[in-house]
């Protein structure tokens, strides 16, 4: 008898192997429809997938029957990806790409995040998607590999969410679904053409008391985009967004053994400090686009927000002792801003089809930080005593290239160059007789090459091998604390180097049906890792070398008309290559030795999700899904894992036409089979508070309204 994962293995190992097969099995009958749509982010001009060479996917966002609330829903079935609701608004989802960015405990590191072109990654490279607006999107992008690197410092990847532009005749929309532990989601948005005038407006409200004790949130994200067309060639196009999440109960991490005893529990500081966090943030953009010439194409960004978060940690009281504690309270304060201007070029070179990009960026972001301590006598969980006050300054300026060249009906080539400069300055405003003066500066810059062939071995079949160099400066707050237990920043930290490559096959076997395999490895030099986890502040160090190396393959069709399926499987090996010190407890300092070729902590080694749909445009709608997640490392020493787990959701709906509306009613039943897993996991965290488990059998129900005018 074959045990689970043995099972498991094998199942994932069938499914690669009758890929192939299964992508010539489209139905003859199945009508005509291209599934493959054009993307920008991998070369900055309109390009089918399969003619690029580079990892890129496309999810076009749903019309309704999910929550859509967490960019996780429309990552689950992106290759190389993994995309984690931690269940803890606190703490923004966990996200990372062929490895990169699964060091993060909160927020997104080591990926580019952008909005319509706009980032929502600071210039440090920290970024977030919580106010990636689902509803009023219209896709989004997956870039992953060598070509990454040309968006800029901490490009592991990059993912970019395109708001959709407006309809005509216009609609509107209503939304308003509910589920399990008190969730509640309601939308509107409206959008249409008005003369030159097009139009998207989106506002929702989510709610949720939380799967686990002490998890209460609620969020409100609008998203606006106007645009005008100014002439025959120019167009610009106004984006703004704003986003609140107020007091967000944050339920840390479980141990092993707390998560065996009741998955639903908070940690046992949670409660009596309040860990909490809230966010506000808006933010607003500027794209102009000009066709200057037959051949040429100004296009001119510029963004400006801002950001305020205040954060209770549950930093014990005797560790704000020390006279070089920050305290428990974090208070901080961003404004941020940038420009890009952009010149592409679209022609011939020595007669053949030739497109060029040259652009320039710079973003800027300035921080008002403060520290309390969280406690005022024996009440726990408040402002106390000033222990922190900072301005810092970070900025980037790049440049930037890239150009992609049919030199024949079966070559294309691609190349490009980054050149990055970024900034640190942080000047402390906190200085008493036992904190001395922690102000300091530091510089990171880095030009990263790519360059990439595609061959066509047949019109349904494409070759491609691309390769780069990448760059990753730490970010702010891995640069707040030293690991060596003395005040100031940690300005020794160093920037990650990356050499990667990667070869992929892409098939189009028709319209219906399309399936991508390649296979990548990337090694890098001054791995940033954690170093040590306690009383509430995380430090970081630099690892020699680093290797993560994997397959990764993924199949779409349409068949019988109405049917759709879809599977994606990941295979990665992520792995320290050079010895170094950590913690294996409670310390101040790395003492522990870990041997060369342990696996990298929060990267499973596999991870397989697969679905199944069928609907038209209205009627019966019925959706099938499964996922499957390997056991994940959760220390540098590997001797925590998460078990690993399947999970299978289903879901149902019927659509029909109410005179002028468009009644969508919708039902799902996640984690059918009730199964206890860990949902996501705080690498290296401070006494063995590594699990952040996922809920069991949850349940949603919900509507969506469409009103057009009738023609």
């Amino acid at each position: 008898m074959h045990s689970p994962l043995v099972t498991r293995r094998r199942l994932a190992a069938f499914a690669l192997a009758t890929l192939p097969l299964t992508a010539v099995a489209t139905s003859s009958a199945t009508k005509p429809k291209d599934l493959s749509p054009v993307v920008v982010t991998a070369t900055r001009t309109a390009q089918s997938p399969f003619d690029v060479a580079a990892s890129i996917n496309v999810v076009a966002a749903p019309p309704s029957g999910n929550l859509d609330v967490n960019a996780s829903e429309l990552l689950a079935g992106i290759p190389g990806v993994i995309a984690r609701d931690r269940q803890n608004y606190a703490q923004d989802e966990q996200i990372s790409i062929r490895g990169f960015g699964a060091r993060s405990t909160f927020g997104i590191r080591g990926i580019r995040l952008y909005t319509d072109g706009i980032p929502a990654t600071m210039p440090d490279g920290q970024g977030q998607v919580s106010h990636f607006n689902l509803d009023s999107a219209d896709r989004i992008e997956v870039l992953r590999g060598p070509f990454s690197a040309l968006y800029g410092n901490a490009a592991g990847g990059v993912i970019q969410l395109f708001t959709a532009d407006g309809t005509a005749p216009p609609q509107l929309h209503l939304g308003l679904a509910g589920g399990s532990d008190g969730l509640l989601r309601a939308e509107a948005n409206a959008r249409g053409v008005t003369g030159a005038l097009d139009y998207n407006i989106d506002f929702t409200h989510f709610q949720t008391d939380g799967y686990r004790d002490h998890s209460r949130a609620k969020r409100e994200s609008g998203n606006a985009k106007l645009g005008w067309k100014l002439g025959e060639h120019r167009t610009l196009t106004l984006v703004l967004n704003t986003f609140n999440l107020p007091d967000a109960h944050d339920p840390q991490g479980l141990t092993p053994a707390q998560y065996l005893q009741d998955p639903r529990q908070a940690s046992t500081s949670a409660g009596p400090y309040n860990t909490r966090k809230s966010v506000s943030q808006q933010q607003g953009g500027l794209i102009y686009e000009d066709q200057l010439t037959e051949n040429g194409t100004l296009r001119l960004m510029g963004y400006y927000g801002k950001r305020r978060v205040e954060q209770f940690l549950s930093v014990p009281t005797g560790a704000q002792a020390s006279p070089l504690s920050s305290g428990g309270v974090i208070d901080l304060d961003n404004a941020y801003g940038g420009a890009d201007a952009r010149w592409t070029w679209a022609g011939s070179l020595a007669g053949k089809p030739f497109d060029l990009a040259l652009g320039v960026s710079y973003d800027n972001q300035r921080q008002h930080r403060l520290g309390y301590n969280n406690f005022v006598g024996n009440q726990l969980g408040v402002h106390g005593a000033l222990r922190r006050n900072e301005q810092n300054r970070i900025y980037d300026f790049d440049q930037y290239a890239q150009a992609t060249w049919r030199v024949s009906d079966d070559w294309t080539l691609m190349a490009g160059v980054r050149h990055s400069r970024v900034s640190f300055q942080s000047t402390d405003a906190y200085i008493t007789a036992t904190n001395p003066n922690d102000s300091g500066r530091v510089h990171y810059s880095a030009t990263t090459p790519v360059a990439g062939v595609l061959f066509r071995l047949s019109p349904k079949a494409h070759l491609y091998a691309d390769w780069g160099k990448g760059f990753e400066a730490p970010t702010f707050s891995e640069l707040g604390y030293r690991n060596d237990g003395i005040s100031g920043l940690a300005l020794y930290l160093k920037p990650a180097r990356t050499r990667s490559g990667e070869v992929g096959l892409k098939l189009e076997p028709s319209a219906q049906s399309h399936a991508n395999l390649a296979l990548f490895r990337a090694d890098s030099r001054n791995e940033l890792a954690v170093a040590t986890s306690h009383g509430g502040r995380t430090t970081y160090q630099n690892i020699d070398r680093a290797r993560r190396q994997g397959i990764e393959a993924s199949f779409n069709m349409r068949f019988a008309e109405h049917w759709k399926a879809s599977i994606a499987y990941t295979w990665l090996d992520a792995t320290f290559q050079s010895p170094f010190l950590t913690c294996a407890s409670f310390c101040t300092t790395p003492d522990t030795p870990v041997p060369g070729g342990m696996r990298i902590p929060g990267v499973p080694r596999s991870n397989t999700y697969t679905a199944l749909h069928y609907g038209a445009d209205s009627g019966w709608q019925f959706d099938l899904d499964g996922s499957y997640m390997a056991a994940v490392p959760t220390n540098d020493l590997n001797t925590v894992s998460t078990p690993a787990y399947a999970l299978f959701g289903l879901g149902a709906g019927y659509i029909t036409q109410l005179g002028r509306w468009r009644a969508h009613l919708f039902g799902r039943i996640d984690n059918a089979f009730d199964r206890r897993y860990v949902g996501a996991v705080i690498v290296n965290a401070g006494h063995n508070g590594y699990f952040e488990p996922g809920p069991g059998r949850t349940y949603l129900l919900g509507v969506d309204l469409r009103w057009e005018p009738q023609g």
